[in-house]
């Protein structure tokens, strides 16, 4: 089956330089004339050279006539992208390779790709995962999630390649949510670091945090087995470690009251918003990230924000 990654930032190129080494894959990019120039993603991932199975268009048009199409755009541009080019995705197989709640409608990528494009095969590819790391032939397991098993099969076999080794799983919610609520985790956990609260501190975000998204995801039917695998637990644990994470780096900067480039897109800053929106329509108790929504909308600070956290009533594990 053949491949094209839609999107040519840093994880978008990663994945295609890692399907590109087990089969001709396609990459769209808006800045693909560079690109296949200098056979690299200088702006995003200098010194990653592409193999020879990776060919870089800047037609879209052409990228498309692809089996499957993974969808490497960010999560608050997925919908408008999906419109603009409706008539050539719908009734596609489209992977989302984005984490992350849309603000506005509280959906994730999944469910906006199966609204947007009806006729649609949608998928989400999500897990602990490193553009640089991938890029580099270094070792990961990822998680695909899809609704039909036959296909969810097929894409299992298909996207896995000599560094990535995907595991498989019909939860298209819980591999959303899980893949989601970490980022917003990750804030909360630079901030606890950049603010000097320490490892200790860190480690009690973590674990509440991933108890705020069991909650989460049980409230809206998804597997808790889902949450304890790759695209809950595994991307939790390396999101809130890793000064790689975009996450954890705005955090941190709010920790230490430094500024962060906002040119940068960190998809936990938009879903925390619009978890936090969701846990208020539907009566679920999330602090942490009411915290973390509070810090990035600028009404608490991080003392605040900690002593919040620290005040709630006792109560059981």
């Amino acid at each position: 089956m053949s491949i094209a990654v839609l999107g040519g930032g840093a994880f978008g190129t990663a994945l295609a330089i890692s399907l590109a080494d087990k089969r001709a894959t396609t990459l769209w990019a808006r800045n693909a004339h560079g690109m296949a120039e200098t056979r690299e993603n200088t702006a995003r991932l200098p010194g990653c050279r592409f193999p020879a199975g990776l060919y870089v268009t800047e037609t879209l048009a052409e990228a498309v006539n692809a089996h499957i199409l993974l969808a490497a755009v960010p999560m608050q541009k997925l919908r408008s992208f999906l419109i603009q080019n409706s008539s050539m995705l719908n009734g596609k197989t489209i992977v989302a390779c984005c984490k992350g709640i849309e603000l506005e409608t509280g959906l994730g990528p999944v469910a906006v790709i199966r609204e947007v494009l009806p006729k649609a095969m949608p998928a989400i590819l999500t897990g602990p995962s490193f553009a640089a790391d991938i890029a580099r032939g270094l070792p990961t397991a990822l998680t695909i999630a899809c609704d039909d098993p036959a296909m969810c099969i097929q894409l299992q076999q298909a996207l896995t390649t000599a560094n990535l080794r995907l595991y498989r799983t019909g939860d298209t919610i819980g591999a959303e949510l899980g893949g989601a609520l970490k980022n917003v985790v990750a804030i909360a956990s630079g901030a606890a670091i950049g603010a000097g609260l320490g490892e200790s501190a860190r480690a009690a975000l973590m674990t509440r945090g991933f108890a705020e998204m069991q909650r989460l995801a049980a409230h809206f039917h998804a597997n808790p087995e889902t949450l304890s695998g790759l695209s809950g637990f595994g991307d939790l644990t390396l999101t809130c470690t890793s000064t790689q994470s975009r996450n954890y780096r705005l955090g941190f900067a709010l920790g230490t009251g430094q500024p962060f480039d906002t040119t940068t897109t960190v998809e936990g800053a938009a879903t925390a918003q619009a978890i936090n929106r969701l846990a208020q329509d539907h009566g679920l108790d999330l602090p942490i990230t009411a915290a973390v929504a509070g810090l990035v909308e600028n009404r608490l600070d991080v003392p605040s924000a900690m002593k919040a956290l620290l005040t709630r009533p006792l109560k059981e594990e």
